[in-house]
């Protein structure tokens, strides 16, 4: 069964080239990011933006609530092992919900 074009496994220089303006960083097969924001409800709101986005596309992430007021995403693709053009396009979205929200 084929992939969705989305879903197709990155290659080193394109990882690197997406990576290498934000801060989003590589962790074995995944990217991951940790935003800090204001306080507990804070924090809950922007994970529930978070999976409100994951849902819509249809790409769901690891979100983990940390010392209160910090939020770690963890992305990747179960289906190919590793970190696709999907996680990147969530790890895009997630930044403009921060954006939006500041």
């Amino acid at each position: 069964m084929a992939l969705p074009e989305n879903e197709t496994r990155l290659d080193e220089a394109a990882l690197a080239r997406l990576l290498a303006a934000g801060e989003w960083r590589r962790d074995g097969n995944t990217i991951t990011r940790a935003f800090t924001l204001k306080g507990f409800k804070g924090a809950m709101a922007f994970a529930n933006r978070v999976a409100e986005a994951a849902n819509a596309a249809n790409h769901h992430p690891d979100i983990h609530i940390e010392r209160y007021r910090s939020v770690r995403i963890v992305l990747t693709t179960h289906a190919t092992g590793g970190i696709s053009d999907a996680d990147v396009d969530l790890a895009r979205r997630i930044d403009q919900l921060l954006a939006a929200k500041a």
